[in-house]
């Protein structure tokens, strides 16, 4: 479990490319040495199990789920990399619960600067928009954002200086693919609402 709190703004180091997964390795900087193999780490929004800490590089294995179902199959080196720790249990909790399941791979449609914030308009499939609520909370790449409008097929949100410095969001532009999770209320309200006799005891 995350809570979409940035801690550390990595850089790909290194992608091993197979025929339906990847080898990823990741330049983690001074996190890498509060991670050990086997430990959960949330990779722009994805959660990633570290296999080898090497200094300050972590290796991950992305299995084909996860390539076909987020952006890390299109990830290069030296490419940016948001990165969060799984929180602890005596933790502080500043964003909302991520769990790093990415629902499903939006786009950048605009981008628009105004004193003092950023505010992004995101595409993404209409299915994960029936999920949201106005004023509830997204992670886009990982970041735990504040929906500030909300459409069919797509939302937007409002940066912060600091949440364009210390993030990837900072140097997104329009076009540019974003990994979404939406807050994983909604998404146990839907089954409840429709009856899914699958989350029954």
């Amino acid at each position: 479990m995350f809570t979409g709190i940035v801690e550390h703004l990595g850089r790909v180091a290194r992608v091993e490319r197979r025929p339906a997964s990847l080898g990823l390795e990741v330049d983690a900087g001074p996190l890498a040495r509060t991670v050990a193999a086997g430990e959960s780490v949330c990779v722009l929004g994805v959660c990633l199990t570290a296999v080898r800490v090497e200094g300050p590089r972590v290796r991950f294995d992305v299995i084909t789920e996860t390539v076909e179902r987020t952006g890390l199959g299109r990830l290069a080196p030296g490419d940016p990399v948001n990165l969060e720790l799984a929180m602890r249990a005596d933790g502080r909790f500043g964003g909302h619960f991520v769990t790093g399941h990415v629902d499903g791979v939006g786009r950048v449609a605009a981008r628009r600067e105004t004193e003092g914030q950023t505010a992004l308009g995101i595409e993404c499939p209409r299915a994960l928009t029936d999920l949201m609520i106005p004023k509830g909370s997204v992670a886009v790449d990982g970041v735990s954002l504040t929906l500030a409008d909300l459409r069919d097929g797509g939302f937007g949100v409002c940066l912060i200086p600091r949440t364009l410095e210390v993030t990837t969001l900072g140097s997104r532009r329009v076009g540019d693919e974003v990994n979404i999770e939406v807050d994983c209320l909604g998404k146990w309200v839907k089954r409840l609402l429709a009856g899914d006799r699958r989350i029954e005891g």
